[in-house]
């Protein structure tokens, strides 16, 4: 057996976590995960609309991850 990193298994325990509250349903898990980053995209762009530069001395977020 492989030994895994922590930060590994606590990925593999989250999948588990979102695969068994959907009762095994992939598809719904996937669609669930999804419209959560529909909304926090929303979320984001929100925040962003309404903060001040000066307040972050020109840092803007990124909608993707690099």
């Amino acid at each position: 057996m492989r030994e895994q990193p922590i930060g590994e298994a606590v990925e593999d325990d989250e999948r588990e976590a979102v695969i068994a509250y959907h009762r095994g349903d992939t598809r719904a898990a996937i669609a669930t995960l999804l419209e959560d980053v529909r909304h926090l995209r929303r979320q984001l762009a929100l925040t962003e609309a309404a903060m001040g530069r000066g307040m972050t001395r020109g840092w803007r977020p990124t909608y993707d991850r690099d």
